[in-house]
């Protein structure tokens, strides 16, 4: 009979074509990222921003925690410093097409306005936006230029048109993107 040769020629065809997946799954790229572990201005963990860089942009999503339940504008602004208690260190908004602040103003917007995030009842929120045409590095309007970039939430929700922030009130948690 030829069951057992067969039998044992099952095992190793599929041990190898494991092997074959493996291998060329180990020769993929992954997609550029970025982070900022979000801190308020006494010190105290506020969440986390996480920057991934697609062929449409960068998808950027922040969870945060420990803020005032209500709306909070947030933003990416253009220096990677966050300097406490009031993170004004991270600069203006990341801007490199020179526009005005916000979705709702006709010359805007810049490309580190995103949208409000409602914090609920328990103090967290959360959400998930893409900047289009936003590059981690390279390109013509790198995002982790040579001083850098942060994540800022707000007091305040953005009116999305006054230039240049938006009327957001002060800044109550920042932290610094680092690529990788």
């Amino acid at each position: 009979m030829h069951i057992k040769p067969l039998l044992f020629a099952l095992p190793i065809a599929l041990a190898a074509s494991g092997c074959a997946t493996t291998m060329s799954d180990a020769g993929s790229t992954t997609a550029p990222m970025a982070s900022a572990k979000l801190m308020a201005g006494d010190g105290a963990a506020r969440g986390e921003a996480m920057i991934t860089q697609a062929d449409d942009g960068l998808h950027v999503v922040v969870k945060a925690m420990g803020l005032t339940p209500g709306m909070h504008a947030v933003h990416i602004h253009t220096t990677g410093t966050c300097t406490a208690p009031d993170f004004a260190s991270a600069g203006g908004h990341w801007n490199p097409t020179g526009r005005e602040h916000g979705k709702d103003n006709p010359a805007g917007k810049h490309m580190g306005d995103m949208p409000n995030m409602l914090a609920a009842a328990d103090g967290t929120g959360e959400i998930d936006y893409r900047v289009a045409g936003g590059m981690i590095s390279g390109g013509a309007m790198p995002l982790m230029d040579a001083d850098g970039a942060a994540v800022v939430i707000h007091a305040q929700a953005d009116d999305n048109k006054s230039d240049p922030a938006g009327n957001a009130g002060g800044r109550i948690a920042c932290g610094v993107v680092t690529a990788g």
